[in-house]
């Protein structure tokens, strides 16, 4: 399993903790300090990429009839709440799978040299060898059933080395 702070999804936004195991999972971390101003974006983009979406609340934003009104059905929500005891997380929803993963924007999360590796492993990078990443990760995106997409992805996340480092250039 690896945890990722702040991972960037689609040159947009930043899902607060991303983990990738058998899934690709996101929690998006709103305080009762925070506005929920950027949540509908927010989740049109993780709704894209992720397998699985949790809000992960304060109190205040839970009593809110507008804040479930934001999410798909498929994502979770958990309540934290403080205490004496510091704070306690409660699971009001899980998360479920979801079903509408947009392919390109999915191999947008891939490197280009890692795109291109997945090509070439199925023979199918003839033609895409010299042209930029977006064009790399679109054949890939054309080229895999949505189901293998999802698991190469998953597999280039939680295997990739220097991660916060600028990708390599090709």
């Amino acid at each position: 399993t690896r945890f990722v702070d702040e991972l960037g999804l689609c040159g947009t936004v930043r899902v607060d903790v991303a983990v990738v195991n058998g899934t690709f999972s996101g929690y998006e971390l709103k305080s009762d300090r925070d506005t929920l101003r950027r949540l509908p974006a927010q989740v049109e983009v993780y709704s894209k990429v992720l397998d699985r979406a949790t809000l992960v609340v304060g109190e205040r934003h839970l009593t809110h009839e507008r804040t479930l009104a934001m999410l798909p059905s498929w994502w979770g929500v958990i309540v934290a709440r403080q205490s004496d005891d510091g704070v306690t997380l409660e699971e009001t929803r899980p998360a479920a799978w979801n079903d509408n993963v947009d392919p390109g924007a999915l191999s947008q999360l891939l490197w280009r040299e890692e795109a291109l590796a997945e090509l070439a492993r199925r023979g199918l990078d003839t033609g895409v060898r010299t042209k930029p990443r977006r064009a790399v990760a679109e054949r890939l995106a054309i080229q895999l059933p949505v189901e293998e997409l999802r698991a190469v992805v998953r597999h280039r996340l939680k295997t990739r080395e220097g991660w916060r480092q600028p990708p390599p250039r090709a």
